[in-house]
């Protein structure tokens, strides 16, 4: 199997959004997931108001039952992940499905697709949640 073929499996059931509709989420109480790396974020910058998550911990701070959850998260809570430009949060997004979060998905395009859109960023760097 390929990596293609992978992110094809990881992606059959999200219904990604574009960066306005992540945006319109957004306004409405979506949590929208960073996981980028720490040097993306800061050079880049980073999405208002979204929690920066490192990517080797995300499955138990997305895990709508576990003990290390994000505060209030339930899994109704609506939550868009994003990397740099959509791969990896593509497979992270199918695991937090996967953990319960029904509406789970990932942004197309990711970051830099946010950016082009003339979307609103901040100045990078925030730390991830411990």
């Amino acid at each position: 199997m390929s990596a293609e073929e992978l992110l094809a499996r990881a992606r059959a059931n999200l219904v990604r959004v574009s960066p306005e509709q992540a945006e319109s989420l957004r306004t409405t109480g979506a949590l929208l997931v960073d996981i980028r790396p720490y040097a993306n974020r800061s050079e880049e910058g980073e999405i208002p108001g979204a929690v920066v998550v490192e990517r080797i911990v995300l499955e138990w701070r997305l895990d709508p039952h576990g003990d290390h959850r994000l505060p209030g998260l339930t899994p109704d809570t609506p939550v868009v992940i994003f990397c740099n430009e959509g791969y990896a949060s593509s497979f992270a997004a199918r695991d937090a499905r996967e953990l319960g979060i029904r509406d789970a998905t990932d942004l197309v395009g990711g970051f830099r697709a946010w950016k082009a859109a003339g979307l609103p960023v901040v100045e990078g760097g925030s730390p991830a949640v411990p």
